[in-house]
């Protein structure tokens, strides 16, 4: 695969690991986990798919012969056993409950368990990344900014979409705080935060989905700074003019790029 394809990979592992993230719950909530989305993340993993009872197990040969079997349920939970341990554990038959070492089993799995929720996902998340080849070079970062000015020029908004990810991935950009969203618009920065408790936002990238156009503010902005949000906001409908715009904001976003890594 390509140095492009191996980012886009890891964003969507990252995006699909969030939306599972959001769904779990605590334990009284009744929210379930998103399963299919889960089932997505594990089939692109060296886990491999076995029923056992009712239970949908997904096994990784670990050290010493010992398996490592994730339980796709709203626990998520990791063990470090069999899979047959794991079914009497997990889905006992009556018989199985008789036996007064069966039941400290079932009734306390600490012994086994390596992780649960959470933690489990982040395994399975790092396992994914640790398979990816993330390398990259000068050209490659080039091959970006190209692709950005070729999808902007074509009014190709998910292309330009797909180049912004990638930026935001190699410069660790993250979505504005909620008083620097922008309707319609793409909004990716830098983002800090004060011992104070304000967040510190920029450099900004603004694209708009609907007139196509893209523009960048050189300079960090706090989330309690009105003046400056409303500058923002006036630079994204054009009420100001940006210190970037077009394919100056890709050049600016490649060289920071290439001044942090090479």
């Amino acid at each position: 695969m390509s140095f492009k394809e191996n980012f886009l990979k890891k964003i969507k592992i990252d995006r699909m690991s969030k939306v599972v993230i959001n769904s779990i719950g605590l334990p009284d909530s009744g929210r379930k986990i998103d399963k299919e989305t889960m089932r997505e993340l594990l089939e692109m993993s060296p886990y491999k798919f076995r029923r056992e009872r009712d239970l949908e197990l997904y096994i990784k040969e670990a050290e010493e012969g010992i398996e490592k079997i994730l339980v796709l349920d709203n626990d998520l939970s990791i063990y470090k056993t069999t899979a047959e341990d794991v079914g009497m554990r997990k889905s006992p038959t009556i018989k199985e409950m008789l036996s007064i070492r069966n039941v400290i089993k079932i009734l306390n799995d600490k012994d086994v368990v390596v992780s649960k929720k959470e933690e489990s996902l982040k395994t399975i998340q790092n396992e994914l990344i640790e398979m990816i080849d993330l390398s990259f070079n000068k050209s490659d970062i080039e091959e970006i900014e190209k692709d950005g000015l070729d999808t902007l020029e074509k009014w190709d908004t998910d292309g330009v979409i797909e180049c912004l990810s990638l930026f935001a991935e190699l410069l660790d950009y993250k979505s504005p705080p909620k008083a620097m969203k922008i309707v319609n618009h793409i909004v990716i920065g830098s983002l800090t935060k004060k011992e104070s408790g304000e967040i510190m936002f920029g450099p900004v990238v603004i694209y708009s989905t609907t007139n196509n156009y893209i523009k960048l503010i050189d300079q960090h902005i706090g989330s309690l700074d009105k003046e400056k949000i409303e500058l923002m906001h006036n630079i994204a409908v054009g009420k100001e003019e940006a210190p970037f715009e077009g394919p100056l904001v890709f050049q600016y976003l490649k060289e920071e790029v290439l001044k942090r890594n090479f």
